[in-house]
């Protein structure tokens, strides 16, 4: 009887096991369909873009854009949404890129980064939990749950009872994903549900209330370079920036559903499953595929559904996800006479709309916010669970060994631990101002992260390696964010570099 021949493998980067090498799969293959048409396309290979998208469609698009447009108007901030999400989009594509060739999520594949992952890793988790553990997109959720709930806006002295309704809604998301048989399709079914019932009612409301002016007042400040309006502070603009689309240099942290998705290496991969899911095999090192025409083939046809699902789904949702709330904010402050403040700008619209369109119109707009606040909920949270799941599970063999190798064992814990840590969090500060916070932190990401996906995407079989233009937008989003993360920080403790 003779032995097997061990595995091929090739290096990639330093401080990491290499990867092993062997075929990619056809999406046939992983999706169990005998071609793929527009009808398994959306069936079955659109899926972490409204992951993406649900995050996207909340603390940017219904609270820090409105709230821009409300107190300043379009000109001049419409296009720092339009060159935010078009930065986004092309990150998002790089940031997948990787997970697609390598099977790795982002922040395991930041440890094969010089100097290694004992400190990328190390400090990308930390980088993630900072920036989002405030909990502005919580408490926010709850703002308008309470609202919701009770038929009108919560009072101050009221706060306390918002936040927890705002703890029971991280409750919720723990639920969701306990009952998951596969974690990362619960998400997806979920946001399909929600996103859908987002944009589909906000534009038929704003079809029916809002004036075509407005529209294409809209319309032309996101076409319309000038410079930023009066008034408005390095940290607004830093913040409607960083949560425009996504979270900017921080986008990564969400792109690992293309790994449970099963988008080219993530098939070979493996995937959290859920709570009532099987036990299924997550690879603690990833695998790439060899260099030949057959595999550079079918390379093209996996980086083809990735376009349709971050351009076609995330890019342009997102656009209307920012478009529709802000006219709607613009006529809610017409109407009203008053601007959205950074306590109220959650249930802003609904209290405007009311006396002009009645009771229905109120809930209406009530349930909308929730929805939109509580997907990005739950893409957050779940997010900040699988980041730091993903990195112990690939980094520390005593914890493989201590779970007997089952992430979920780790997982859902952690989220028991890190909710009850959100909760107390909750009680410092306003919500939007937490957001806020959160945004601009977003922001450091892009002083990072763009050169490390340099380093890695660079060293991808030859099919899979970016075209030269790809690295001139992963500067451009260096240079983007990063200053409104600098400009953010000066004025944290000091003069902005900028005022307007």
């Amino acid at each position: 009887m003779t032995e097997a021949a061990p595995a091929q493998t090739v290096p990639l980067g330093v401080s990491r096991p290499e990867l092993r090498v062997t075929d990619l799969p056809t999406p046939e293959e992983v999706f169990s369909v005998s071609r793929i048409g527009p009808k398994e396309l959306f069936m079955f290979a659109i899926g972490p873009s409204l992951i993406a998208l649900g995050i996207s469609i909340g603390s940017g698009e219904w609270l820090l854009g409105p709230q821009a447009v409300g107190q300043y108007g379009f000109v001049g901030v419409g296009w720092v949404i339009v060159v935010s999400a078009l930065l986004q989009t092309f990150y998002n594509v790089e940031c997948a890129r990787y997970v697609m060739a390598t099977g790795e999520v982002p922040v395991v594949g930041w440890g094969r980064v010089p100097p290694g992952r004992l400190l990328w890793i190390p400090l990308s988790v930390f980088v993630v939990i900072f920036a989002f553990i405030a909990g502005g997109w919580a408490a926010s959720a709850g703002q308008g749950l309470f609202a919701l709930v009770n038929g009108r806006v919560a009072t101050a002295a009221e706060a306390q009872a918002t936040r927890w309704y705002a703890i029971g809604l991280l409750v919720v998301v723990f639920l969701i994903t306990a009952a998951a048989r596969k974690i990362s399709r619960a998400l997806e079914l979920s946001n399909w549900v929600m996103v859908g019932a987002i944009l589909g009612v906000l534009l038929v409301v704003d079809l029916i209330v809002v004036p075509w002016s407005v529209w294409w007042e809209g319309i032309r400040g996101f076409i319309t370079p000038a410079a930023p309006p009066a008034g408005i502070s390095a940290t607004q603009l830093g913040a409607l920036a960083g949560f425009t689309a996504l979270a900017s240099g921080l986008n990564w942290y969400v792109m690992g559903h293309y790994r449970d998705k099963g988008y080219g290496m993530g098939y070979r991969a493996g995937f959290l499953s859920g709570m009532r899911g099987e036990r299924r095999e997550l690879l603690a090192s990833g695998v790439t595929f060899p260099d030949d025409e057959a595999n550079a083939g079918r390379w093209r046809r996996w980086y083809r559904l990735l376009m349709v699902d971050m351009w076609g789904v995330f890019f342009i949702g997102a656009m209307l996800g920012m478009l529709l709330p802000t006219i709607l904010m613009s006529h809610a402050v017409a109407l009203s006479g008053q601007k959205p403040t950074t306590a109220n700008v959650p249930t802003f619209v609904a209290g405007a709309l009311r006396p002009e369109y009645g009771t229905g119109m109120f809930y209406l707009m009530l349930v909308m916010g929730v929805l939109i606040l509580f997907s990005t909920q739950l893409g957050i949270f779940e997010a900040m669970v699988r980041v730091v799941t993903d990195a112990t599970h690939a980094t520390s063999p005593r914890i493989r060994a201590l779970i007997e190798d089952d992430p979920r064992r780790f997982y859902y814990p952690f989220m028991l631990v890190l909710l009850v840590v959100i909760a107390v969090i909750l009680h410092l500060a306003v919500p939007v101002a937490l957001v806020q916070w959160s945004a601009n932190m977003s922001n450091l990401g892009a002083l990072i992260y763009p050169f490390l996906l340099l380093y890695l995407n660079s060293r991808l079989p030859k099919a899979a390696r970016p075209r030269w233009w790809h690295k001139v937008i992963l500067v451009l989003n260096f240079l983007f964010f990063g200053f409104f993360f600098v400009n953010f920080i000066a004025d944290t403790f000091g003069d902005p570099l900028v005022t307007f």
